[in-house]
């Protein structure tokens, strides 16, 4: 038998190929089986403040970088309740500090997110795509750029989405990083800012209404996304119309 008769390998069983998403899913299962989600509320930072502050002051590098890998962990592994960390940001190192420790946490878990899905895991959904993402893919990349913006934008893309769609859609990681740090930073000085407030409002014996602030902030974000799409709109047509203009003379 000669090499070029050899037979080719086997292709990887897909229950294989999917091995990020068991280590996600284990992670989130894991997150749940400890109870760490109870830990995410407001009355978690009312109840534990002086000894968190504490912990900070006495400890700043290793409590920036804790916080860090923490918020890294809970992007790569998407466990729900990412807002009450960036607000536990903002209340523990203040609008100056929290900002930047939040954007290099997201940015990092994102980018793990991002190589996990560009892995096998990636490449079985790429398979199975239909024709709507594979159309998609098109146009994702005539301007991957402005597309990854809006994904950030848009208040109604979930996180997660906005991390794995991307890596699938074929994106350039360099492009990729670039767009999540700086498409998150107006959520994470929003949030930020509120959880700065805190201690304010838990030393008037206030309740905060997330809620109302984060309903208040949904048109800004919006209009963010339809204004990061214009490139795209844009170029989609003027394209044409330069075509048309073209082939009529």
């Amino acid at each position: 038998m000669t090499p070029n008769d050899a037979p080719a390998p086997k292709p990887t069983p897909l229950a294989i190929r999917l091995w990020p998403l068991y280590v996600i899913a284990g992670g989130i299962f894991a997150a749940w089986a400890f109870g760490l989600f109870d830990y995410l509320s407001l009355e978690t930072l009312r109840t534990q403040q002086d000894a968190l502050r504490g912990f900070v002051s006495e400890h700043l590098v290793l409590a920036v970088a804790a916080y860090i890998l923490i918020y890294a962990a809970a992007t790569l592994f998407m466990v729900p309740g990412a807002l009450w960390i960036t607000i536990a940001g903002g209340f523990l190192f203040g609008l100056i500090g929290g900002t930047p420790a939040t954007i290099i946490g997201a940015t990092l878990g994102a980018s793990l997110l991002f190589f996990a899905a560009r892995t096998s895991l990636g490449t079985a959904l790429h398979e199975r795509a239909g024709p709507f993402v594979k159309k998609m893919e098109r146009s994702f990349q005539e301007d991957a750029f402005s597309y990854m913006f809006a994904l950030r934008f848009l208040p109604i893309v979930p996180f997660p989405v906005a991390n794995i769609a991307p890596a699938i859609l074929g994106a350039k990681y360099r492009d990729y990083a670039i767009t999540t740090a700086l498409g998150i930073i107006p959520g994470v000085l929003a949030y930020t800012w509120i959880g700065a407030g805190l201690g304010a409002t838990f030393a008037a014996g206030e309740d905060p209404n997330i809620a109302s602030i984060a309903k208040n902030m949904v048109p800004a974000f919006a209009a963010l996304g339809v204004v990061s799409l214009l490139p795209v709109a844009y170029k989609k047509l003027f394209s044409k119309k330069a075509a048309k203009l073209e082939g009529a003379s």
